[in-house]
């Protein structure tokens, strides 16, 4: 466009074109302070692994992990379990038989104790000693004379109940037996040996010191 026609133009109000502003210079890349980055070499990864590694559990063993437990191992703590359950069980029914057992003793205790209730025939004015092992001890009772000859005869016995000897019928000594056995403390057999009950003879005594 030549002058004139420019001031022509520009007379008329028009406003020249304005100049494309320049392009920034294009700046370096910015690096960090510090150490440069190491190159990785190629095909290993930032821990230094190879590519597509993993890690295995032989890391963590190695760290103090534990070893897979073998089959047998495995057998040996099964074989373990079953028997401590096995003693535990034992244990329990023991303890369990044993705790019947004393159930069973009370309940025969008390109908022992009801069975001769006013049936003992010891009496005050009995003085003659009538020693019998009992629980592997020699004790002893006091009878008259003709009770004396009727335990012997086996017509008459002895109970022990509550830290007691009572002389009881024959009839009574067989229900208490029945009840409970232990309680018998002298059952007489009229047609076994004399040596057998070497404490039958009426003149056989016992010390008191050796009595207990």
């Amino acid at each position: 466009m030549s002058d004139t026609l420019r001031d022509q133009l520009l007379g008329l109000g028009f406003k020249p074109v304005p100049k494309p502003a320049p392009k920034p210079a294009a700046r370096p890349p910015h690096k960090a302070k510090g150490r440069p980055e190491r190159e990785r070499p190629q095909g290993r990864k930032a821990d230094g692994r190879p590519e597509g590694a993993q890690r295995k559990s032989g890391d963590a063993r190695g760290r103090g992990g534990n070893k897979p437990r073998s089959r047998e191992d495995i057998d040996l703590a099964k074989a373990y379990a079953i028997r401590a359950q096995r003693e535990k069980d034992e244990r329990i029914e023991a303890e369990r038989v044993k705790q019947e057992e004393a159930r069973l003793r009370r309940e025969a205790r008390a109908k022992l104790a009801a069975l001769v209730q006013g049936k003992a025939l010891n009496r005050e004015e009995a003085d003659i000693a009538r020693h019998f092992e009992y629980g592997g001890k020699i004790k002893r009772i006091y009878v008259t004379s003709e009770q004396l000859q009727a335990l012997n005869a086996g017509e008459l016995g002895v109970l022990q109940n509550n830290g007691r000897y009572l002389l009881v019928a024959a009839a009574v000594l067989a229900e208490a037996e029945a009840v409970f056995a232990p309680a018998v403390a002298l059952k007489v057999d009229p047609d076994a040996p004399a040596e057998a009950d070497p404490y039958a003879d009426p003149k056989y005594q016992v010390p008191d010191d050796l009595v207990w």
